[in-house]
């Protein structure tokens, strides 16, 4: 009983926390940016555009297929070979954007396939651009039929956060290293905080989106 209370001290908490508010940001930067670049790609490959569809298509195949551990090995240590070297938390951002990018992609493509096919030859009928009408009729609808879906997927990204302790990203995860490390009887109380924060974000996360989804349903 004494170690997890010396494993709840207020530094070591101070210390979990100060790697949540990077566990955070990381993915929120991330989130933003993904959200952004896979739709912008999830429509192109909608669009069908010749060459350019079918080539972002397995591009994004591709991404969807790897591991994400992977991509964040490839970050760190492969970009520098082509003369850009990021620091630890820009390389876990760059790699779960891309990674989130992909899967975000391929929601957004199955979302717009999702409406009503005669609600684009609707908008088309009466004088409006394909663009006009997937902007102002067909992307709200299927946004609204992608909420779940994309709240799933950012709630894995939250806890795919973890992964970066890999390259040593002062994230939550690598903090809660640190405090088992000074003291192996640490390691389960330092589990259960975990659990216990992750759970907290992720399931707050949820929240939101269920009372999104439900304004708009």
């Amino acid at each position: 009983m004494q170690n997890w209370i010396n494993a709840y001290s207020w530094l070591n908490i101070r210390f979990l926390l100060l790697g949540l508010g990077v566990t955070i940001f990381i993915s929120v930067v991330a989130v933003v940016l993904s959200f952004i670049l896979g739709s912008i790609l999830g429509i192109i490959r909608y669009s069908k555009i010749k060459y350019v569809s079918a080539i972002l298509g397995f591009f994004v195949d591709l991404i969807r297929n790897l591991p994400l551990l992977l991509i964040i090995f490839f970050t760190y240590f492969g970009l520098p070979n082509f003369g850009f070297k990021p620091d630890t938390i820009l390389a876990a951002i760059i790699a779960m954007t891309v990674f989130e990018s992909a899967m975000v992609a391929e929601i957004v493509r199955s979302g717009i396939n999702a409406v009503d096919i005669g609600q684009m030859e609707g908008a088309r009928s009466v004088g409006m651009s394909f663009l006009q009408a997937l902007w102002h009729i067909i992307l709200p609808q299927a946004y609204k039929k992608m909420i779940p879906a994309m709240i799933s997927q950012f709630v894995s990204l939250i806890k795919d956060t973890s992964l970066a302790t890999i390259i040593v990203v002062p994230e939550m995860m690598q903090h809660a290293q640190v405090i088992y490390g000074q003291n192996a009887n640490y390691i389960l109380p330092m589990f259960v905080a975990l659990a216990v924060l992750y759970f907290i974000v992720c399931f707050t996360l949820s929240l939101i989106g269920n009372h999104i989804d439900k304004r708009l349903a």
